[in-house]
């Protein structure tokens, strides 16, 4: 194969089979197994660490794999094919020496290649009587006869010729076989490699939940065979890491307990205030806790979990055909259709994406399906206040709402879960936090009231089923019978009125007071 390289670095054929001796004490059996298996029995860790040159090749194919020193002919043939100049000279010495004549030259001629040229004195004298050492590869053979100098050649130039011609090629040759050598190697100790690779990646996952635990103060959850689900100090692992990274404010953590007698939680509360960053932590408590790691909490209790089903966010699928609340609906579909006792489901904002009595209908239907038929662990996370009708209707559901504190006329999140149910959803709060304009917030308050104003008149229900909770600021406007114009009126901040506001404001009140808005 000619794949991209990377040479083993100084340490790296020792690095796995030492770290089992990092560890203090015998290791679990879980980990046993993994430690005895980053010894692989035929280990081509030393053998690359020597034949491997220090800057590799892009690919297999190309010149340069091998390090020097590690075969010795292809070292020699390097040595030819990168200093011809070096090898001339050298022959040059060996031959001067054998034929006894100093002044001797090695030059190449376009014709006969490789010569060795000889004063006409000295080459007379080799013709007549050659020195006893010029023999075999050495043997002088004449070429050439000047009338200054006398050419000859022997066995030995011939191959410095045909070596120096072939010495880039055969390289190559050679270099190409110690590759195949080393490739076979490999190929030979896959398998232990590969079960090194892996006992050294299930090594790695533990060491990093281990470091997780210790770092963070992450607990060892109790899992159980019965439907316990008990969690203290329970926190998102990715959002309370953001937060410690930009040391900004500290994660909230929150207990979680849906235990037999109060397995489902009806949470409401206002956005912004943690509901959904509560739905996620837990079942993501799960996940870990059940994947055999430690978990982001106090102490947990955990039953077995066989499915966990989430409802939350909003997506659509336009290309297939299907709205945001058809969407919605699929997934509401599929966990009241496959949810079970063992199962744990987390829902954000059921109903939420059509008209207001339609998705209080079904989050209304769908809550008293995961009560009374699934009866599975179930956080339900609503705005539809509404529902808390239902608490003293549905046995095992538990109330518990985001707390908020009101703090000289703003409002403070305080991201804690408690018992109870939100007063009312601060959704214009949201709004202005969001640079909604003054004027349109304004607006707002004033039809917000208009139609808490008129709420129990058109709910049939209303005895037990108010559409809004009664507002603390404007007693009188929800009383039964109170007048519109009061409830605007009570809603107005002249102080952040223009001139033009303030009079459109005054038309409004007239209009009010004229009966343009019907009273309930």
């Amino acid at each position: 194969m000619a794949d991209a390289l990377a040479r083993p670095q100084p340490g790296d054929g020792e690095a796995a089979p030492a770290l089992p001796g990092t560890a203090a004490g015998p290791l679990p059996a879980l980990l046993a197994g993994s430690a005895r298996a980053l010894r692989p029995a035929q280990d081509p860790a030393p053998e690359l660490a020597r034949a491997l040159a220090e800057t590799l090749p892009a690919r297999l194919d190309d010149p340069g794999l091998v390090a020097a020193g590690y075969d010795g002919q292809l070292d020699g043939l390097r040595r030819l094919r990168d200093d011809a100049r070096g090898a001339i000279a050298a022959l040059q010495l060996d031959l001067a020496q054998a034929w006894g004549v100093a002044s001797l030259k090695v030059r190449h001629h376009q014709q006969f290649g490789f010569l060795a040229e000889l004063p006409a004195a000295a080459g007379e004298t080799l013709l007549r009587t050659p020195p006893a050492r010029a023999s075999g590869d050495f043997a002088p053979i004449h070429r050439q006869t000047m009338a200054n100098g006398v050419r000859f050649t022997c066995a030995a130039l011939a191959n410095l010729d045909r070596r120096l011609s072939e010495a880039a090629e055969q390289a190559a040759r050679r270099e190409k076989a110690i590759t195949r050598h080393l490739r076979d190697l490999v190929l030979a100790a896959t398998p232990g490699i590969g079960d090194a690779a892996e006992a050294l990646a299930e090594l790695d996952v533990h060491a990093a939940a281990a470091e997780l635990a210790a770092e963070g103060g992450w607990c060892r959850p109790e899992m159980t065979d019965r439907p316990d689900f008990c969690i203290t100090a329970g926190r998102h692992p990715v959002v309370a890491a953001a937060l410690a990274r930009s040391r900004g404010p500290a994660f909230v953590p929150n207990d979680c307990d849906l235990s037999p007698g109060r397995r489902l939680c009806l949470l409401t509360g206002p956005n912004m205030a943690g509901k959904s960053t509560f739905l996620r932590q837990n079942a993501l408590i799960v996940v870990l806790a059940q994947a055999g790691l430690f978990v982001p909490a106090d102490s947990a209790r955990l039953g077995l979990v066989d499915r966990l089903f989430s409802r939350v966010g909003a997506s659509d699928d336009l290309a297939g055909g299907r709205s945001t609340f058809m969407v919605e609906m699929a997934e509401t579909a599929a966990i009241l259709n496959l949810a079970g006792p063992n199962s744990l489901v987390v829902l954000d904002e059921v109903g939420r994406g059509t008209a207001t009595w339609d998705g209080l209908a079904i989050a209304w239907a769908a809550l008293e399906a995961l009560h009374d038929r699934t009866r599975c662990r179930t956080i339900f996370a609503t705005h539809f206040h509404e529902l808390t009708a239902l608490t003293g209707k549905l046995p095992e559901l538990v109330p518990a709402t985001m707390r908020v504190r009101e703090w000289k006329g703003e409002v403070v999140f305080l991201h804690a879960v408690a018992p109870g149910t939100a007063e009312r959803s601060w959704g214009l709060h949201v709004a202005k936090l969001a640079g909604v304009p003054r004027a349109v917030l304004a607006r707002a308050a004033q039809v917000l009231a208009a139609l808490e104003a008129r709420a129990k008149g058109l709910d049939p229900l209303s005895d037990e089923l108010p559409l809004f909770a009664r507002p603390a600021a404007a007693p009188a406007a929800a009383a039964p019978g109170g007048h519109p114009a009061l409830a605007a009126l009570a809603a107005l901040d002249p102080d952040a009125l223009s001139p033009r506001e303030a009079q459109e404001a005054l038309y409004r009140l007239k209009s009010l007071m004229e009966g343009a808005v019907p009273q309930g």
